[in-house]
């Protein structure tokens, strides 16, 4: 049970700005998901939010594959089951192998491929230390290039922002 009310569906007591932004998040994404449902209390915080992820989703560098995998190595890192549950099934659509979603949730022993390492190595270094050795960058700036290694560590600001508000209000 989620600490705050969740704005699953709009109401009469939601106020302009949240009424607009109720609106503004189901055009979008159509539907009001829980990370949105949060954040509907501060409307002025949600729609830039929501304008983001789209950025991070649609528009970002990263393959589908590999933004996935980073989606979901956030969900275990700060243990929010809501983004697992929501972005599993999109990451083996992508082509995110079973293996390395066990390997994730489970820690069970399997082979990464280099582009698995690079980028799970990166999210876990840049959400334990808020930054990566020269390695590590170096590792994901060959991988990538320079635009990448930005889309890559916004992606996991994005998806950590979102861990810390659901997790927050209990909503993860």
């Amino acid at each position: 049970m989620a600490r705050i009310r969740l704005f699953d569906q709009k109401t009469d007591d939601l106020d302009t700005a949240q009424a607009e932004t109720f609106d503004w998040v189901v055009e979008s994404r159509g539907s009001m998901i829980r990370p949105f449902q949060v954040m509907l209390h501060s409307p002025g915080i949600a729609r830039p939010m929501a304008e983001l992820g789209a950025e991070v989703r649609y528009r970002s560098s990263l393959s589908d594959h590999d933004r996935e995998l980073v989606i979901l190595t956030c969900a275990v890192i700060h243990r929010c089951p809501f983004e697992w549950d929501s972005h599993e099934p999109i990451a083996r659509a992508a082509g995110v192998r079973p293996e390395v979603l066990v390997y994730l949730q489970e820690g069970a022993a399997t082979t990464l491929t280099d582009g698995e390492a690079t980028l799970i190595d990166f999210v876990r270094e840049l959400c334990e230390t808020s930054g990566v050795s020269d390695r590590t960058f170096a590792t994901a700036q060959q991988a990538l290039g320079d635009r990448g290694v930005i889309d890559l560590a916004s992606t996991v600001g994005y998806y950590t922002m979102l861990a810390f508000i659901m997790g927050t209000a209990e909503a993860c």
